[in-house]
């Protein structure tokens, strides 16, 4: 046995086998206990137990889950393909303008030039195994950055250095905030003429609020940019393009700090303010500091654990700069990841401790692949995942079977037999799986996390981002069980799901014969569980089936998926404004529904009113009003019911059939029959709401743009005059060296084309970023114009 022990350190073992080992190390404890033999032994296999531990908890400190995340052309991409290039994973350098990049696999990406879906890979670097996820930086994809962000540990920013903070690196920097995720900056670009460190470092104080941590310091601007600064080593780093043309070969070389330089004091004045920030918020380089300790003598150890503990908790955003297409800075990059950001074991995930030794994971993304069927990719937080083994589906209440389990490389996919905690992985097989859903080792396993939450936490909810409440009368059972007659479900802990966008367009799909409408039926679904932001329904009116997306891009693309990957010819109708409704004052009614029914006698009496209320962004739950004469004690089962009516009639407003939004609903008085079945509440439910709408005061909402749109300041005068016809709001204009940004809010529906437009009125020197902002009331001169194009005749009788 001593030797054995002995073994566990000299000997590298595989995770997968450890795990196992593990769990065989228990077992054989429970066997000595159950046959009562000596305590030393027991002791002795302990011992063992908590080394094979240990050793497993060494590996995956060297694990990195992360992503790329940005503004769109700002070189996430590039700067992805170069470290695969440095790793040693890929043999060439990939380059988005040749369409020739391992992570822009789709023919769609390589064809534009752009990233649309996020696409995983793992490589290793000085010992770190690297999960690393690209995200797209287009607005229209951002729920691929959302659903990427949910399972990483750390985040690297990509910025241009000429440009700063942008639009959309706004919207990914606030999903980052909402998952509390580390994060490092890596300013690009630097090579570029208007490149500025103090112009990033400005924007990102102002914009993001964060505070920036300068750890190197480019050597020389623009096409002279060389190499970096390391303040951290007290090093040049710099490449020469004739030694090496890939940027593989570089030089380091100590700092020489000579007295009364210009370079000296630049140096040492950097140096002096990161040692002074981290001296603010680590003690032990505060002591260092008050010992009157030389700025230059501080080692890169103390200051590298330092920079990691600040970064781990957010109190500081380590900043490096490079230029990725010029190979230069990438290696100092990737040294910063292993450096700064989490591993698996410094992130607290307050779920797992639940689930015990049980599988816990998410599944955060689900593509379709030809030969293998649905691929589901799901990031391990406890236990472990074998080929062929069982788990459960807590959303879904089901048990499915993984027939193949995947590490991923973009669109290679190589078979693993077990994966443990902390990973990214891929699971061939799961038919029931869908975005957001969380997945474990068995039911009792579910039950048995739901009894540890129970225990820890009483019936209470946990106020957390990643955590939710799962509530249901049997896990894995109906909720709505007959013999149900108060609130008595298992409260299970469930990882949160994705918080998708409203869609934006939308616009009518035919395929072009009706030969090929099963096979259309069938290619909508796959892409839609692919894409969680794409919604597919069928028009009650028309019957004419609908796709709503996030924008014109995201349409064209999934037009362009189905007659590419699924041979399908489709034709898409105009492309057309969701729109959105609310109400202007408060309506109450009551609606009673009493008939037979199959033999059945069913009744329901609902009595509810509607509010408007600007802070309510969707419909929730319903606001019981309880009064003496009506105490409205309901079961479960029937608010249930009660609510999903009231969710089926605001879907549809009384005006054009948009959604409507900014509502409360308020019950009264509620009624029912023992024998009335479920359906037949949730159907009063949902007439009473209708009727409330019409009696309510309807207008129709717009979506409103938040916009930036950068051009040359002899142009500006010519963008300006186009954005005041077509109703913008102007919020700023900054001056960027010798452009100018516009920062401006406008209806999407003077957006159409207008990315056409703006290259034709400057002559293709602006561009512009769009993101939806909120949704602003129409005036009843905007109301007419809308209704009338939508149903072909004038409506000044409706308003």
């Amino acid at each position: 046995m001593l030797i054995f022990l002995n073994s566990v350190h000299h000997f590298k073992m595989k995770g997968s086998f450890k795990f196992n080992l593990i769990f065989c190390v228990r077992n054989i404890q429970v066997s000595f206990l159950n046959d009562k033999l000596s305590m030393r032994r027991w002791k002795l296999l302990h011992t063992t137990r908590k080394l094979l531990e240990q050793t497993d908890h060494e590996v995956m400190s060297k694990i990195r889950n992360i992503g790329i995340m940005a503004h769109i052309d700002a070189g996430k991409t590039t700067t992805t393909e170069r470290m695969l290039y440095y790793s040693g994973f890929s043999r060439h350098l990939g380059d988005v303008d040749h369409g020739d990049t391992v992570m822009d696999y789709m023919e769609q990406e390589r064809d534009r030039g752009i990233t649309i879906t996020a696409a995983a890979i793992t490589f290793n670097w000085k010992g770190h195994k690297i999960n690393l996820i690209d995200t797209p930086g287009h607005v229209d994809f951002t729920v691929e950055v959302e659903r990427s962000l949910r399972v990483l540990d750390g985040a690297v920013a990509v910025l241009d250095a000429s440009a700063g903070v942008e639009a959309q690196t706004l919207t990914v920097w606030r999903q980052a905030d909402h998952y509390q995720i580390p994060r490092l900056v890596y300013l690009n670009k630097m090579d570029k003429p208007g490149a500025s460190i103090d112009l990033c470092l400005n924007s990102l104080r102002h914009k993001l609020h964060v505070e920036p941590l300068v750890v190197n310091l480019p050597i020389g601007s623009g096409r002279r940019f060389v190499g970096v600064y390391d303040l951290i080593h007290m090093e040049t780093v710099e490449w020469n393009d004739s030694k090496s043309k890939d940027g593989s070969i570089f030089e380091r070389k100590p700092i020489q700090l000579e007295k009364d330089t210009e370079l000296s004091e630049f140096i040492l004045k950097a140096r002096s303010e990161l040692v002074g920030k981290l001296a603010d918020v680590d003690e032990h380089i505060a002591d260092l500091v008050l010992c009157d300790t030389k700025v230059e003598h501080f080692s890169p150890q103390i200051l590298i654990s330092a920079i990691r503990t600040a970064t781990l908790n957010r109190k500081f955003v380590p900043v490096l700069c490079g230029s990725s297409l010029k190979n230069k800075g990438v290696q100092p990059l990737l040294d910063g990841i292993t450096f700064f950001l989490p591993s698996p074991m410094d992130v607290t995930y307050g779920f797992a401790k639940y689930y015990g030794t049980h599988l816990c994971a998410l599944a955060f993304k689900v593509t379709h692949d030809k030969q293998r069927g649905p691929l589901t990719f799901v990031r391990l937080y406890s236990g472990m995942l074998k080929t062929g083994a069982y788990v459960f589906n807590i959303n879904r209440g089901k048990t499915e079977k993984t027939s193949r389990l995947l590490q991923v490389y973009a669109d290679e996919l190589h078979d693993i037999s077990t994966a443990v905690a902390g990973n990214i992985v891929a699971i061939a097989g799961l038919r029931e799986t869908f975005t957001g859903d969380t997945i474990t080792s068995s039911s009792k396993a579910a039950q048995d996390a739901a009894k540890a939450y129970i225990h820890e936490n009483g019936t209470k909810h946990l106020d957390k981002s990643e955590l939710k409440i799962k509530e249901s009368s049997k896990i894995g059972g109906p909720e709505e069980a007959e013999e149900e007659d108060s609130l008595t479900s298992d409260m299970v802990p469930i990882l949160a799901g994705l918080t998708l966008p409203d869609p934006v367009f939308f616009c009518s799909i035919e395929p072009s014969s009706l030969s090929v409408q099963k096979n259309l039926d069938s290619a909508l679904e796959y892409l839609q569980k692919e894409d969680p932001s794409l919604k597919v329904e069928i028009s009650a009116e028309t019957g004419q089936t609908i796709l709503s997306g996030m924008g014109e891009l995201h349409l064209d693309i999934i037009k362009s998926r189905l007659e590419k990957e699924y041979g399908l010819d489709v034709d898409l109708g105009p492309l057309q404004i969701a729109y959105r409704e609310t109400i202007t004052s408060h309506a109450e009614v009551t609606e009673v529904l009493d008939k037979e029914l199959g033999g059945r006698h069913q009744f329901v009496h609902i009595k509810l009113s509607l509010h408007p209320n600007i802070e309510q962004r969707e419909f929730k739950h319903v606001v019981l009003q309880r009064t003496s004469d009506h105490p409205l004690a309901i079961k479960h089962k029937l608010l249930k019911a009660i609510e999903l009516g009231i969710k089926s009639g605001l879907s549809h407003g009384s005006l054009l059939n948009f959604p409507v939004i900014h509502t409360d609903v308020h019950l009264h008085e509620f009624n029912t029959h023992y024998h009335t079945s479920l359906p037949m509440v949730t159907a009063c439910a949902a007439m009473a709401v209708q009727r409330a709408l019409k009696q309510a005061d309807c207008v129709l909402l717009e979506p409103m743009m938040a916009m930036e749109v950068s051009t040359d300041e002899e142009k500006l005068e010519v963008v300006l005059a186009d954005l005041g016809k077509r109703r913008s709001h102007i919020l700023d204009v900054v001056s960027r060296q010798d452009s100018k940004t516009i920062s401006v809010l406008t209806p999407l529906q003077e957006l159409l084309g207008y990315s056409t437009a703006l290259r034709t009125i400057t002559s293709g020197t602006a561009s512009c970023s769009i993101q939806l902002s909120h949704y602003e009331k129409m005036n009843r001169e905007e109301m007419q114009k809308v209704t009338e194009r939508m149903t072909g005749f004038h409506p000044s009788s409706m308003f």
